[in-house]
């Protein structure tokens, strides 16, 4: 019964044992085994299960993948003395476990080695250049149009001969050597934003809105004159064919007027005395009501017809 509870100690000491002195390494961590401080072999980079001294031995674990650095905007003076905001990014990996246990230790130092080296390089090479060279990558024609002439004249001097894709070449090549003995691999550098300081920035937006409003302005007039051109023409058109209109109807007017005084002289050619006596009833009816009074002689011509005349009427 002793020796059984002896055998029950021994295996629990033995799992425990295996408990404590294994661990894990998975595809986006590497491992430095260290004794007292000191590293011991080599690093565990290939994920598995590995097994270590319990107490004595230490496992650091650090990443494999890519790794992320951003950096704090900061006030650079250009080539041309303009004072500009420049903020930039970067990515990074451990390619050296060992190196960056001895010498960096963990993460939070690293982005500090990491600003403390990439920043300068940024400073370094903006001064170095002009301002349009961080800004544009080609010398691609702009696909607006420029109405300014100082503005033509700077498009015009505006030759890249650097870009900004070579400037952020330069910043990685500058900075990777310094970083290398940190077991660190800078794998880029990209310039995320580009901005004028905040004293240059209005004076910049005023005269791009000032230049606009020399676009729009003349996009305005030519629209203006070209509303013009095509209501002069609809005049000149709506003229055309109300005179066209007016030509014709008085035309069928007139000839309908001739037929109608043919037929009115064919038919009142008939019988004259008829006609007269038509045409001074027509009078009558037109002149004469209840509330009218007429002084005439009694051999007035206007009431012959009231004085019991009788027309001959042919037969």
């Amino acid at each position: 019964m002793k020796t059984k509870g002896v055998l029950i100690v021994v295996v629990a000491a033995v799992i425990a044992l295996a408990f404590f002195s294994a661990y894990t390494v998975d595809e986006t961590e590497q491992v430095v085994i260290t004794q007292f401080g000191k590293v011991i072999g080599e690093p565990k980079t290939e994920p598995g299960l590995y097994f270590r001294i319990p107490v004595i031995q230490n496992a650091s674990y650090f990443p494999k993948n890519l790794q992320e650095w951003d950096g704090d905007p900061g006030q650079i003076p250009t080539q041309e003395k303009t004072y500009i905001w420049v903020d930039v990014f970067a990515r990074w990996k451990i390619v050296d476990p060992i190196k960056f246990f001895q010498v960096v230790n963990n993460m939070v130092s690293a982005q500090g080695r990491l600003d403390d080296i990439i920043d300068p390089a940024v400073r370094n090479l903006i001064a170095e250049n002009r301002l349009i060279e961080t800004v544009r990558r080609t010398n691609r024609e702009l696909e607006f149009e420029l109405l300014d002439s100082d503005l033509k004249e700077e498009v015009a001097l505006t030759n890249i001969t650097v870009g900004r894709e070579k400037i952020e070449q330069a910043i990685l090549e500058q900075a990777q050597p310094k970083l290398k003995p940190f077991g660190i691999e800078l794998v880029d550098v990209k310039i995320k934003r580009v901005n004028y300081v905040e004293d240059v920035r209005k004076s910049v937006y005023e005269r791009m809105i000032a230049e606009r409003n020399k676009i729009a302005e003349k996009y305005r007039s030519e629209g203006k004159g070209e509303a013009r051109k095509i209501l002069g023409d609809k005049e000149k058109d709506l003229k055309e064919i109300t005179s066209t209109a007016y030509r014709a109807a008085e035309e069928i007017k007139g000839k309908a007027d001739a037929e109608a005084t043919n037929i009115y002289a064919s038919a009142f050619g008939l019988d004259p005395e008829f006609y007269s006596l038509l045409k001074t009833l027509e009078t009558y009816q037109t002149t004469l009501d209840n509330n009218s009074s007429l002084v005439l002689s009694t051999d007035s011509e206007f009431l012959k017809y009231l004085k019991g005349y009788e027309p001959e009427i042919s037969e």
